[in-house]
C-alpha cells in the first residue's frame, strides 16, 4: 500500500515563507488591513497626532541628571573638568528641554477632555509614536483625562518600546516607516510638533511636502510648538529668502509657546473644519 505524503502547510501558514523577502508585499498589507480593522472596530476616525523627542526626559528626570552631573563634577579632578563641563551643559540643556514635556502632558489632557465634551461618536483621539520622551507625555495627558489614545510604534535596532500609558488595544508595532508614516496622517485631523530630532523633522517634512504639493488635500491643522528651540533648528524665512519656498508655504504652519495658545488654535481650526459642517 502506498504511503500517504503529508499535508503540506498553507502558503499563508509558512512562516519562513511570510518572514522571506518574497512575502514582502504580503507583510506591507498586513500593515495597512490589521490596522485599519483595529481602529473600525474602536471606531477610531480622527486623531490629533503629536510628534517630538523620544530622548527628551521628564523634569524629574532631567534634574535628577543634572543634580548627578554636578555631583560628580564636585569630586572630580582637573583633568575631567572639560569633559565634565561638556556634559553639564548637556544636563542643562535636558532640563530646558523638559519643560516641552510638562507642556505635552498638558496639552494632550486639555484636548483628550474637549474631546470627551463633544457631541460626537467619534472623538478626537490622541496618537503618538509610542514611546518614550515627548510620545510618553502625548498617551500619559490622554490617560490622565480619562482618554483613549494611540500609540504607533516602530521596531528599530536601538530598540523602542511602548510606554505605559497607550491604551492597550491601540498599541501598534510597525516594521515599515513608510506605513506607520501612512496612519499617522491618514487619521489626522492636526498635528502637533515638539522638540525632536531628524524623526520629527522627518515626519514634519513629509506632511508639509504633502500638503505643498496637495498629495494631502484635507485641511490641517500643524502646530509647532516651541519657537525658542524650533528657530534655532531651522530657518524658515532663510528658505523664503532664497526662494526654496514661497511666503505662503508659511501659512501651513503655526508656531505657538503656550498651552493656551496651541490648545485655542486647534480647537478653533478643528471646530471650524470639522464640527461645525451642515
Amino acid at each position: 500500500m502506498d504511503k500517504k505524503l503529508t499535508k503540506a502547510l498553507k502558503a499563508y501558514k509558512n512562516m519562513d515563507f511570510i518572514n522571506s523577502g518574497d512575502a514582502r508585499v504580503i507583510r506591507i498589507l498586513a500593515e495597512l488591513l490589521e490596522p485599519m480593522q483595529r481602529f473600525r472596530k474602536h471606531n477610531i476616525n480622527d486623531t490629533i497626532v503629536f510628534f517630538g523627542s523620544a530622548r527628551t526626559k521628564s523634569p524629574v528626570e532631567a534634574k535628577k541628571y543634572l543634580e548627578r552631573v554636578k555631583e560628580r563634577i564636585m569630586s572630580a579632578d582637573s583633568q575631567d573638568s572639560e569633559e565634565l563641563q561638556s556634559e553639564l551643559e548637556f544636563a542643562q540643556n535636558q532640563v530646558f528641554l523638559s519643560r516641552y514635556y510638562n507642556d505635552a502632558v498638558e496639552l494632550a489632557k486639555r484636548l483628550t477632555s474637549w474631546s470627551k465634551s463633544l457631541d460626537s461618536k467619534s472623538p478626537f483621539i490622541v496618537c503618538s509614536g509610542g514611546g518614550l520622551g515627548m510620545m510618553e507625555a502625548a498617551n500619559r495627558g490622554a490617560r490622565k483625562a480619562g482618554g483613549k489614545s494611540i500609540g504607533l510604534n516602530i521596531s528599530i535596532p536601538m530598540e523602542q518600546y511602548p510606554n505605559q500609558y497607550i491604551s492597550p488595544e491601540l498599541n501598534f508595532e510597525f516594521h515599515y516607516f513608510f506605513m506607520r508614516k501612512f496612519w499617522f496622517v491618514f487619521l489626522a485631523k492636526g498635528l502637533v510638533i515638539f522638540p525632536g530630532g531628524f524623526g520629527t523633522l522627518d515626519e514634519l517634512f513629509e506632511v508639509l511636502t504633502l500638503l505643498q504639493t496637495k498629495k494631502l488635500t484635507k485641511r490641517l491643522p500643524i502646530i509647532i510648538y516651541g519657537s525658542e528651540y524650533w528657530n534655532k533648528i531651522i530657518d524658515f524665512n532663510a528658505m523664503v529668502k532664497y526662494g526654496t519656498i514661497s511666503k505662503k508655504a508659511l501659512d501651513l504652519f503655526k508656531f505657538c509657546d503656550t498651552v493656551d495658545e496651541a490648545f485655542a488654535c486647534l480647537t478653533a481650526e478643528l471646530t471650524e473644519l470639522y464640527l461645525n459642517q451642515s
